[in-house]
């Protein structure tokens, strides 16, 4: 059996490194030159030796890139090797901030779809006649919006400018006209500021709710978002486990 020692010496030329992951030894060699792998050294002949840091580095990024990204995982492993751990978790935490955004969001959708559900209000063009709910058969200015919905008007332009509402502008008057669904769009935005979703949150809600062909095909999104959300998060923690052992191999400390 061999030694602690042995095993911790031991020596990996690219190909074990690309053949763990079914990657190229190219790909392992661009990595190093990326700076997301540590530099290896070279023997006299010019071929690169590899260590245990070096292998601990590469399952760290290969893990980093599903849970966060090409972008974010350069980033942390670049600053990672540059001996700046603080930049790295801080570009952590700006991923898992960005999950839990994208959770909340994801819980905005589903509660407008809750309303559109019980209102039965559907998406698209304007029905022919008014619906049992008491939505208009005209378009609405933005004063008789705003009085309808219990806001004031400047309140309604702050919601466009954020991209919440996206009213047409009459012909002749170039004023707001507020069409079925924009008044549609404005209950839900105005229901989701009461439970306290921020502006942004409900502007991404009403572009899905807009997209969607109805609540019964925006449920079926809704269900694969949230299946996705779930794996980026446990993305994120196998991607933390295989960070730590990059940052404590058993070759001794980094660098």
């Amino acid at each position: 059996m061999k030694s602690q020692t042995a095993v911790q010496r031991r020596s990996y030329r690219p190909a074990d490194l690309a053949r763990e992951h079914g990657i190229s030894t190219q790909a392992v060699r661009n990595y190093e030159r990326d700076g997301v792998l540590p530099p290896a050294p070279r023997t006299p002949n010019g071929y690169r030796v590899y260590s245990a840091l070096h292998a601990h580095a590469l399952r760290a990024y290969l893990a980093l890139v599903s849970a966060h990204g090409y972008a974010a995982a350069g980033e942390i492993m670049r600053a990672v090797n540059a001996g700046d751990v603080d930049t790295a978790l801080r570009a952590i935490d700006r991923s898992h901030a960005q999950l839990l955004r994208d959770r909340e969001t994801l819980d905005a959708v589903e509660a407008a779809v809750g309303v559109l559900a019980v209102t039965g209000v559907p998406t698209g063009a304007a029905p022919a006649a008014p619906p049992a709910t008491g939505r208009p058969d005209r378009p609405l200015t933005i004063g008789h919006l705003a009085h309808r919905i219990g806001v004031k008007p400047a309140t309604l332009r702050k919601w466009e400018q954020a991209g919440v509402l996206v009213p047409q502008r009459g012909p002749d008057t170039g004023h707001r006209l507020y069409r079925v669904d924009d008044v549609r769009d404005a209950e839900l935005a105005h229901l989701l500021r009461r439970g306290g979703y921020r502006l942004d949150h409900i502007a991404t809600v009403l572009r899905q709710v807009r997209a969607a062909a109805g609540p019964e095909a925006l449920v079926g999104s809704l269900e694969g978002w949230r299946r996705r959300l779930a794996d980026r998060g446990r993305a994120m923690l196998t991607a933390a486990a295989r960070l730590a052992d990059h940052l404590s191999p058993p070759d001794g400390p980094r660098g």
